[in-house]
C-alpha cells in the first residue's frame, strides 16, 4: 500500500509550517453545517481532519489513479455518435473511488455534504492527485465550480446543485472559450436569449472545454446583444441534455484522460447565475483565480513526479563505473529540479493561504450579521489588502508552478537520456501533461501581465517589506537574507525606469520583472521554512545563490531599455513564410 501523502515530506512539513489552526479557526466559524454527520469538536479536530482526509486522497491516488494513468494516457475516451463522451473505464473507476471516500466536495460546506476544506488543503490534495495523474485532475480539480454556484448562484440552484457535486453524482466544466475567443473573452458571442416566460436559452458554439462532457456546465454567454464588451455577458448554468451535444473529441499532446471537447449549444435551457452583466467581470473572474491556483498546484503534482522518476533512475542507471547520479551534470540537473519544485511549492501554498484568508474575510464580512462597526472597518481595511496581494500572488504562482513543471519534466527526459524519449518509462508523459500547464485557464504571457501591473502598483515592495521583517538568529540565514534584501533596489529601480517609458514598455519586459520578483519572494519563504528544518537550509542557499545572478540579469534586462522586438519587429522577424 502506497501512499503519495505520507511519502512526501515536504508537504508534511508545509502541513504543520503554514499554521492551519488560523485557516481552521476562519473556516469553521459561522460555516452551514445543516444536518452534517460529522462536525469538528474544535480546531484541532478540524486540523487533524484535514490530515486524515489527505492520506485518504494519497493512499487512492497511490493505490488506484496512478497505476492506471498509462493506460487511460495510451487509450482516452470516446465520442459516440449520439454526441456524447464514454469515458475511459478506468477514469469511472477513479471517480467511483474518490465518491466512495466523500472527496468530491473537497471544499463545499457540510450543508452540502461536503469536507468543507480550506484552499491550502484543497491545493496539497491537488498536488497529490496530479502526481498520480495530471489528467485525473481535471475531475477532481474542477470542484471550483461548485465554490462558484456556491459563491454566487441564488438558494433554489445551490439546494438542487452542490449536494450532488458532494455526492459525486456530477461533474463540472467552465464554458468559457470559443473558436474566436481564446484568450479575449470579452469577444465571446455565444447568445443567451430569454422567451416570455422569462426562461433563457443558450445558442451558439464552444471549444476546448476540459471536461465539456460534464453534467454541470457553467456557460459564458451574451445576454446583451448590444453591448459588445465584457459588460454584455452574464453566466449561466446548465445541465446536459439533448440540446448540448459534443461535436468534436481535440486530439491533444497529453492529459489524454481527460476530454476537451467542443460544444454546441442548441436552444438549451439555462438560468442565470447571480446578475446579469456580471459573468466575466465578476463570476468569471473569481472562478478563473481559483482555477489557476488549481493549476498550480497541479504543475506541482507533474514536476513531483516527474522528479522522482528522474532522482532514482540517477542512483540505479550504472555508467563510466558508478551511478550517474555521482556526475556533477547530472547531479546539478537532481538538485536544482528538487529546488525548483520547492520554491515553487512555497509559492503556491503560500498564495492558497492568502486565498483562504481573503474568502474568510470575506465571508464573514457579508455573512456575519452581528459585526461591530469597528471589526467591520477593520475587515474591509482587510478585504484590501488582501485583495491587492492576491492580484499579484495568484498569477505569479500559476505561472511560476507552470513553468517550472515544464522544466523539470524536459530536465527529467535529459536525466534520462535515450530512455526518457522512450514510452517504456512515464518521463514522455509527464513532459506532454506538464506543457498544457503554461497555456489553460490563462497562458504564461496573460499572468505575466497581471503579476507586474499588480508589482508596479507598490504591491510587491510592501510584500517584500513585511517578508524582510522576519529576523534570524542565526548567522547564515541572516546573511541570506541581507543578501535578498541588499538585492531589492535593483528591481525598484527597473520598475522606476519601465513606468518611465512608452506604454508597451512594461508588458514586453513584464517576465524579467516578475521573473525577479518571485525570485525575492520565494528566497524570503524558503529562509522562513529553514529556520524550522535545517534540510531546507540547504535549498534555500542552493536557490539563493544560484537565483541571484539570474534576478541580477533581469534587471539589468529591463534597465537596458531595449525595445528592439515592438520597434523593429518586421526587420528581424521577416515576412510571413510558407508552411510545408
Amino acid at each position: 500500500m502506497g501512499n503519495y501523502f505520507l511519502d512526501n515530506e515536504d508537504i508534511q512539513f508545509l502541513f504543520r509550517f503554514l499554521n492551519l489552526r488560523e485557516i481552521a479557526q476562519l473556516q469553521e466559524q459561522d460555516t452551514p453545517n445543516g444536518q452534517a454527520d460529522y462536525v469538528p469538536v474544535d480546531i484541532d479536530d478540524a486540523v487533524d481532519n484535514y490530515w486524515r482526509v489527505l492520506e485518504l486522497v494519497g493512499e487512492i491516488a497511490a493505490d488506484y489513479i496512478a497505476p492506471n494513468a498509462e493506460r487511460i494516457d495510451r487509450e482516452g475516451n470516446r465520442l459516440l455518435e449520439d454526441g456524447t463522451v464514454e469515458l475511459h473505464p478506468l477514469v469511472r473507476e477513479n471517480l467511483r473511488r474518490m465518491k466512495q471516500a466523500d472527496l468530491m466536495g473537497f471544499t463545499l460546506p457540510r450543508k452540502y455534504g461536503g469536507l468543507n476544506c480550506p484552499n491550502i488543503v484543497y491545493s496539497m490534495a491537488t498536488e497529490i492527485v496530479s502526481r498520480a495523474d495530471a489528467s485525473f485532475m481535471n475531475f477532481f480539480g474542477l470542484q471550483g465550480i461548485a465554490d462558484t454556484i456556491y459563491a454566487f448562484a441564488d438558494d433554489a440552484i445551490k439546494d438542487a446543485v452542490l449536494p450532488r457535486f458532494a455526492r459525486g453524482e456530477v461533474t463540472g466544466a467552465m464554458v468559457l472559450t470559443e473558436p474566436d475567443a481564446g484568450s479575449d473573452l470579452q469577444a465571446v458571442r455565444l447568445r443567451a436569449w430569454q422567451d416570455h416566460n422569462g426562461q433563457w436559452y443558450l445558442n451558439g458554439v464552444k471549444r476546448f472545454i476540459t471536461n465539456g462532457c460534464g453534467e454541470i456546465l457553467l456557460v459564458l454567454a451574451r445576454s446583451e446583444p448590444d453591448i459588445a464588451d465584457g459588460r454584455g455577458l452574464s453566466l449561466f448554468i446548465t445541465e446536459r441534455n439533448e440540446r448540448i451535444r459534443v461535436r468534436h473529441l481535440e486530439e491533444k499532446l497529453g492529459i489524454h484522460g481527460s476530454p476537451t471537447c467542443e460544444l454546441v449549444f442548441e436552444d438549451a435551457p439555462a438560468q442565470l447565475i447571480g446578475e446579469r452583466q456580471r459573468g466575466l467581470i465578476t463570476y468569471v473572474m473569481a472562478l478563473m483565480n481559483g482555477a489557476r491556483v488549481s493549476v498550480a498546484a497541479q504543475s506541482l503534482g507533474i514536476a513531483e513526479a516527474a522528479y522522482r522518476l528522474a532522482r532514482n533512475y540517477a542512483h540505479t542507471r550504472q555508467q563510466f563505473g558508478g551511478p550517474i547520479e555521482k556526475l556533477p551534470p547530472v547531479a546539478q540537473m537532481v538538485v536544482d529540479m528538487r529546488v525548483a519544485i520547492e520554491a515553487a511549492r512555497a509559492l503556491v501554498y503560500y498564495t492558497s493561504r492568502v486565498c483562504d484568508l481573503e474568502n474568510n474575510n470575506q465571508r464573514l464580512l457579508e455573512w456575519k450579521a452581528d459585526l461591530s462597526a469597528e471589526e467591520k472597518q477593520q475587515r474591509r481595511q482587510l478585504a484590501r489588502t488582501l485583495r491587492r496581494l492576491n492580484s499579484m500572488l495568484t498569477p505569479m504562482s500559476k505561472y511560476y508552478a507552470s513553468e517550472m513543471a515544464c522544466w523539470v519534466a524536459n530536465t527529467a527526459i535529459q536525466v534520462l537520456g535515450g530512455s526518457g524519449y522512450m514510452r517504456d518509462y512515464a518521463a514522455e508523459r509527464y513532459f506532454r501533461d506538464a506543457r498544457i500547464t503554461t497555456i489553460y485557464e490563462g497562458t504564461s504571457q496573460l499572468q505575466i501581465v497581471a503579476a507586474v501591473r499588480a508589482a508596479v502598483s507598490g504591491t510587491l515592495e510592501s510584500f517584500l517589506a513585511e517578508l524582510e521583517s522576519r529576523r534570524f538568529d542565526d548567522d547564515k540565514l541572516a546573511n541570506l537574507q541581507k543578501a535578498l534584501i541588499e538585492a531589492k533596489p535593483q528591481v525598484l529601480e527597473a520598475i522606476s525606469f519601465t513606468k518611465r517609458q512608452s506604454a508597451g514598455y512594461l508588458d514586453l519586459v513584464g517576465r524579467q520583472i516578475v521573473d525577479a520578483a518571485i525570485i525575492l519572494i520565494c528566497g524570503h519563504l524558503l529562509l522562513a521554512q529553514a529556520e524550522k528544518w535545517d534540510r531546507k537550509r540547504f535549498v534555500a542557499e542552493r536557490f539563493i545563490r544560484s537565483q541571484l545572478p539570474v534576478y541580477r540579469m533581469c534587471c539589468e534586462q529591463v534597465l537596458s531599455g531595449d525595445n528592439s522586438p515592438i520597434v523593429v519587429y518586421e526587420e528581424i522577424a521577416g515576412p510571413p513564410l510558407p508552411v510545408s
